[in-house]
């Protein structure tokens, strides 16, 4: 992927603190004068909104095959790359994701059950060589992160109403992508106080994203 920018995308399971520490890191590189893009996975577009309240709210999902699911997700990305991201990085922008191509490997490709070079390939066509140049995977006890989103106001969504089961697949597909891609993903312990994560994260992005604080 050529470009000035830098692309940081969140990964973990439902519950692990995502949106709060995606929020607050934009706080700061914002303050320090950088244009920064916050953005979420399905969705980013008018398309890839559309898209996602059918993958998450919509009764017609309710029947969705996994095969479908995978596409859609697709369908969200490849709009998402082609009219953001790859925008935003031409023009020196730091760009936060929340979740990108990984979460389609391991919610379709491992707790889903798809074939593993499918999903690679549906990925690729999707993103191209847009890959993030950092992602940071907040980890969390499966009964942990469920207890967590259980918690949350608002009707639960597709994936929130899986059972334990699933999120520790899930859970456990992200640890070992991260043991696949350690140049890449970074795990970030998403125990303790709000603070305490950031502080975490902070010190992998002064170790791998110089200039960046």
């Amino acid at each position: 992927m050529v470009s000035k920018g830098l692309f940081i995308s969140f990964e973990g399971s439902e519950g692990c603190g995502k949106s709060t520490q995606i929020a607050r890191l934009a706080t700061r590189i914002r303050d320090s004068g950088r244009e920064v893009i916050t953005l979420r996975e399905p969705g980013g577009t008018p398309i890839g909104e559309q898209i996602r309240n059918l993958l998450q709210y919509d009764e017609a999902g309710k029947a969705m095959t996994p095969e479908a699911e995978i596409l859609l997700f697709a369908a969200s990305r490849a709009q998402l790359v082609r009219e953001v991201i790859r925008p935003a990085l031409q023009r020196d922008a730091v760009v936060l994701c929340d979740r990108f191509l990984d979460s389609t490997t391991v919610y379709q490709g491992v707790a889903r059950a798809l074939a593993q070079e499918e999903v690679q390939a549906i990925n690729g066509f999707a993103v191209g060589e847009t890959l993030p140049h950092l992602t940071i995977l907040l980890d969390l006890d499966a009964a942990e992160g469920r207890r967590r989103a259980a918690g949350r106001k608002g009707p639960k969504d597709r994936m929130e109403q899986e059972d334990e089961g699933f999120y520790e697949s899930v859970r456990q597909g992200y640890l070992e992508l991260a043991r696949a891609y350690p140049g890449r993903i970074a795990v970030i312990a998403a125990v303790g106080g709000e603070g305490e994560v950031e502080a975490s994260i902070t010190t992998v992005l002064r170790e791998r994203c110089h200039g960046l604080f």
